[in-house]
């Protein structure tokens, strides 16, 4: 090695010429060293990889770039990709649309804008989210009560089509008797002839959300984000059969044991069962609030308390005409 320092580009004397001074190959000389790189740990990454995706488990390869160059760990997104791999860890990517309607079913008009919901039975809704697993994909499908926040029914499958969410309402429907209203979106499964045909055959009235209206069925959407964040990601299912264990666990959890802030600290199935604490309404805001004045939540004899008004808005939904956001309210 000592003697490759001795050669140099002189202009006297050949590179060649040195070479065999010096007694060293060429091939040793015109070869470009490579400099030599820090190669930082993969198991230092993979370890700080992990904490965040405990923390944030819907964060992807790009969001992990970012927090690894702010740890002040700079790599490359292929890096992080191949050791997210090796974890089996991947974002929580949006999932497909699960509210897609079809054009030749029938819609029917949103009828709880700005109604109170003062007992137990009088409007459940609906909902589908999508599950991703370990080995595959699920779509989860449950009914709730919007007074206590009950999980009434629910049933998990690997398609999209609406048998599964009919066998769900009937299930409901077999066990907790029949609301006044029932509410869901547009979706095809919700609009279909399968599932509309049961409510009216029980006499329901049907309301549906507006489009792009996600706060409609809010109480439905605020299940899903627990449910999720409570057991899905945590636990990460691999299969369905682990998923229906592990959501027969959570959804006895949530109806028995855990206490709601918006119920007082009582739970889903003590506000069902005495009719007391619950409540639930959808203000608009872009109308005057004047219209509602009363509470959200009621206690002790709530039937006997407020008396609601809806059939001129169910009268309007009848005959195709578009409901106000609220119906007349009294206090009896």
């Amino acid at each position: 090695m000592i003697r490759h320092a001795w050669i140099g580009a002189h202009a006297d004397v050949t590179q060649k010429r040195q070479c065999v001074l010096a007694g060293v190959s060429r091939t040793t000389v015109y070869v470009k060293r490579k400099p030599v790189v820090f190669v930082e740990s993969d198991e230092v990454l993979k370890r700080l990889i992990d904490e965040e995706y405990t923390r944030h488990p819907f964060y992807g390869s790009r969001k992990m770039v970012v927090y690894l160059g702010r740890c002040g760990h700079w790599v490359n997104r292929k890096r992080v990709q191949r050791l997210m791999r090796c974890m089996s860890l991947a974002g929580m990517a949006p999932g497909p649309n699960t509210s897609a309607a079809h054009p030749l079913h029938k819609v029917y008009p949103y009828l709880l804008r700005g109604v109170p919901v003062v007992r137990a039975n009088q409007v459940w809704s609906t909902d589908i989210t999508y599950v991703r697993l370990a080995r595959g994909f699920a779509y989860l499908v449950a009914v709730i009560d919007w007074y206590s926040r009950r999980v009434l029914s629910w049933r998990i499958s690997n398609s999209m089509e609406a048998a599964f969410c009919v066998d769900c309402l009937e299930d409901a429907l077999r066990e907790h008797g029949k609301p006044e209203v029932f509410n869901s979106d547009q979706g095809s499964q919700f609009t279909s002839v399968a599932y509309t045909g049961v409510l009216n055959r029980e006499g329901i009235t049907i309301s549906m959300d507006g489009r792009g209206r996600a706060y409609d069925n809010i109480f439905v959407e605020r299940l899903w984000r627990s449910v999720k964040h409570e057991d899905i990601y945590l636990s990460g299912y691999a299969t369905m059969g682990e998923l229906m264990v592990g959501l027969t666990k959570y959804f006895a959890f949530y109806n028995t044991e855990r206490p709601h802030q918006s119920l007082d600290n009582q739970t889903p199935q003590e506000v069902h069962q005495t009719s007391s604490g619950g409540g639930a309404m959808i203000v608009d805001k872009y109308r005057s609030q004047e219209r509602f004045p009363v509470a959200l939540r009621s206690s002790g004899n709530a039937v006997g308390e407020v008396r609601i008004e809806i059939e001129p808005a169910i009268q309007k939904a009848k005959t195709g005409a578009a409901p106000s956001s609220c119906e007349k309210l009294s206090a009896t």
